[in-house]
């Protein structure tokens, strides 16, 4: 850390190595932040970082504790740590419940979950000592309501949403601030295609008419407005849709 980057602002983004992580984490740096990448894929996270100023990477599985604990310990260097946005998550499967593999159901726990209690019990501290701490969960309208085949994912995101809505209670009067952004449809490179398993076909069926899905850039550029907003203005909430869903069960396809 030079001289000169002392007194930027340091903002840790999980599940950056791709989609809405690497988006954030490019629009953060674009506000002038310092940004901490994290990823388990350590290649992908050290390609980015070397394309933003003041960015470091660090390999890092939000479900491993010991790791997590390792990892705020690392960030004592900077001056503060002020934001923490939780991406890292996922889907996997589609079954009904009857058929549901209780190991999808138990892994998207693990990582929509528990991977934020990790991250964001680790790093409280810090974020409480910097005066001016941001938590931001990024949810899912799946967190708010249900539909068919998403029984483990809409039971993972729901527990997010849960764990921010409680966070912001029991942070009341303390210098932190919890955001939670909640998208709707958003098409980025993996999401559909690993909650697919790589069937690339099926995966493209869920995006098939609709004219404009929202973009990586697009919840991004959202999380990033939401963080710049004054120290004493809290979005408590935000759900972002594109314009052709009405819902997580009524989307407008020309075709």
């Amino acid at each position: 850390m030079t001289a000169d980057s002392a007194d930027i602002r340091t903002a840790v983004v999980t599940g950056a190595s791709s989609g809405i992580g690497a988006a954030t984490a490019r629009a953060l740096a674009s506000a002038g932040y310092r940004v901490v990448l994290t990823a388990r894929r350590k290649d992908r996270i050290e390609a980015l970082a070397d394309t933003l100023p003041h960015a470091e990477a660090y390999a890092l599985d939000v479900t491993d504790r010991a790791a997590v604990d390792a990892f705020a310990r690392s960030l004592d260097r900077f001056p503060s740590v002020d934001v923490l946005v939780n991406n890292a998550g996922g889907a996997l499967g589609a079954e009904p419940v009857a058929t549901g593999d209780p190991a999808d159901w138990r892994a998207m726990y693990e990582v929509n979950v528990l991977g934020v209690l990790h991250m964001t019990q680790a790093l409280l501290p810090a974020l409480t000592a910097s005066g001016d701490g941001t938590v931001v969960v990024l949810s899912s309208t799946a967190g708010h309501a249900t539909y068919e085949g998403g029984g483990g994912y809409v039971a993972a995101k729901h527990g997010a949403h849960v764990l921010a809505e409680t966070l912001r209670l029991e942070l009341c009067g303390e210098p932190v601030r919890v955001i939670e952004v909640a998208p709707g449809m958003v098409r980025t490179e993996e999401f559909a295609t690993t909650r697919f398993r790589g069937d690339s076909d099926k995966a493209a069926k869920v995006y098939a008419g609709v004219d404009a899905p929202l973009t990586a850039e697009d919840v991004a550029d959202t999380v990033a407005w939401a963080i710049t907003r004054p120290p004493h203005v809290n979005i408590d909430l935000l759900v972002v849709r594109p314009r052709a869903q009405a819902s997580n069960t009524k989307v407008h396809r020309s075709s």
